[in-house]
């Protein structure tokens, strides 16, 4: 069975970002093979709409049949303010915070994004995961696209 990832605008704009552009895009090759089916919200959809032009349409170019669109909820929005209330994430933030919610609800495999900051972090992993378990949902496994890859184009230069 594809594992089902979550990812967010940083993972399709990194396709187009020198720092980022070999995973980011070994990624999608992956998904283009089948190997993945990739998790897009309407939070990432409109995050979108503020990126290049190029980034907006890249989206276009995968298989259909690989990308689950999720929409947001209630729920998506208290999780989100319970991972703020527990100090995880900054209420100036937020949006991140509903990434990390909405891939939690639908049960991602994973969620995968360039944004060390504030998602691929290991002190906001944690409590991240502390509040999941505390309401009653599953621990989210939260990496950089370059850790879920099967193989890196860029080992020899690590």
């Amino acid at each position: 069975m594809k594992q089902r990832v979550y990812i967010d605008t940083s993972v399709i704009g990194g396709c187009f970002d020198e720092e980022f552009e070999i995973w980011s895009n070994q990624f999608f090759d992956e998904v283009r093979k089948g190997h993945f089916t990739v998790l897009i919200s309407d939070i990432t959809y409109r995050e979108l709409e503020l990126a290049p032009q190029v980034v907006q349409d890249f989206v276009q170019t995968l298989p259909k049949d690989s990308i689950q669109s999720l929409t947001s909820s209630t729920e998506v929005d208290g999780l989100a303010a319970r991972y703020i209330e527990a100090g995880a994430i900054s209420s100036r933030f937020s949006e991140d915070a509903r990434h990390i919610a909405i891939a939690t609800i639908e049960k991602s495999d994973i969620l995968i994004s360039w944004n060390f900051k504030h998602i691929v972090n290991l002190e906001k992993i944690r409590k991240y995961n502390a509040v999941n378990m505390m309401h009653g949902y599953s621990v989210l496994e939260i990496r950089a696209p370059r850790e879920i890859l099967k193989e890196s184009k860029n080992e020899n230069k690590e």
